[in-house]
């Protein structure tokens, strides 16, 4: 099926809704871009709360609704403001859901209003965490971390790139790889957004309004907290992330959140955990474009190589990949790598 023939058949589906809802399908306009095959489309609703909701079209096979509607569940249980559903058409991949507002975090977000915005992300992200349960989200284990770190070199290194990888560099890869995600596995298991960052998060009241939660797991406690401060579309001074992490450290700690006894080694987790998603991201950027045609994100990889290449170069373990980032982007190293 076409997008528009789904589209048609996204109208359709609204207006056998209509009674309930007083939807107007005919008002219906996008509300946000994805990097999925996920459309989402604003529409007046004027049995709904603020006069609109969102329909969500999740085309089977390539997405499947019910992670949706199993996250959602569980953020609702923990008292965070995530999209009620409305309605739901799982065998066609459509939602009806309440509307979280326009007005995103990475909108938002500037000098004077990041204090207060952060704040409250990592208050909800605190009452998320301390929900976890085992059982319930899928592990973030070896086997997935692996397959992430594998888009780096399959799609940003050698197709992005057209870098043909020497042995040698293909075996520091392997051995970079191992040691992030002993890293990862070794941390304090929480629920993880996976994607807990600014695009993510709306101005809504309670703040913020999540959204994008389909593909939870349960993983390492430093996941969500780097992928909040160390964004793909905004960068923050070191000494601001470092504060704003120090506050979370401190705030987690006494709320009884298994965070480490030691802020260095908390802090630590945090850049290696950092590391492995931005050259998960990097691919992934890559594969978007070539694969599924939207070129749109290749431009705020080079943000992503600044973040991997600043804790490479902080953590000799790490040299390895310093070395290669620098002689791919003609980069003169720095002195005292080890190789």
């Amino acid at each position: 099926m076409t997008s528009d023939e789904r589209l048609q058949a996204l109208q359709r589906w609204m207006a056998a809704l209509s009674a309930d809802f007083m939807l107007q399908p005919d008002s219906l306009r996008p509300a946000s871009a994805d990097a999925s095959f996920r459309r989402y489309f604003r529409v007046d609703a004027r049995g709904v709360a603020g006069g609109t909701a969102i329909a969500m079209d999740a085309p089977p096979p390539q997405e499947d609704t019910r992670p949706f509607l199993h996250v959602a569940e569980l953020l609702h249980e923990a008292g965070l403001n995530a999209p009620r559903v409305l309605a739901q058409d799982v065998r066609q991949g459509f939602l009806l859901l309440s509307d979280l507002g326009t007005t995103t975090y990475l909108a938002a977000l500037n000098e004077a209003s990041a204090d207060e915005l952060f704040g409250a992300a990592t208050d909800a992200l605190r009452r998320w965490q301390l929900a976890s349960r085992d059982d319930v989200l899928p592990p973030y284990d070896e086997a997935l971390l692996q397959r992430e770190l594998d888009l780096f070199p399959e799609w940003y290194l050698g197709r992005h790139l057209q870098l043909d990888l020497k042995p040698a560099q293909r075996q520091m890869l392997m051995a970079l790889s191992r040691q992030l995600i002993d890293s990862c596995l070794a941390q304090p298991r929480v629920f993880v957004h996976r994607d807990f960052m600014p695009r993510n998060l709306m101005v809504a009241s309670p703040g913020p309004g999540i959204l994008d939660f389909q593909d939870a797991v349960l993983g390492p406690i430093t996941y969500d907290l780097v992928s909040l401060f160390r964004d793909a579309f905004i960068s923050w001074p070191e000494e601001r992330v470092l504060d704003w992490t120090i506050r979370y450290w401190e705030q987690a700690r006494r709320a009884g959140l298994p965070v480490a006894a030691d802020f260095a080694d908390f802090y630590r987790d945090f850049e290696w955990t950092g590391l492995q998603r931005h050259l998960k991201v990097l691919g992934i950027f890559a594969r978007i474009n070539y694969r599924d045609g939207k070129p749109q994100y290749l431009a705020d990889t080079p943000r992503f190589v600044a973040y991997a290449r600043t804790v490479a170069r902080r953590y000799r373990p790490l040299a390895p990949l310093a070395r290669l980032l620098d002689e791919i982007e003609g980069v003169t190293p720095q002195a005292g790598y080890t190789f």
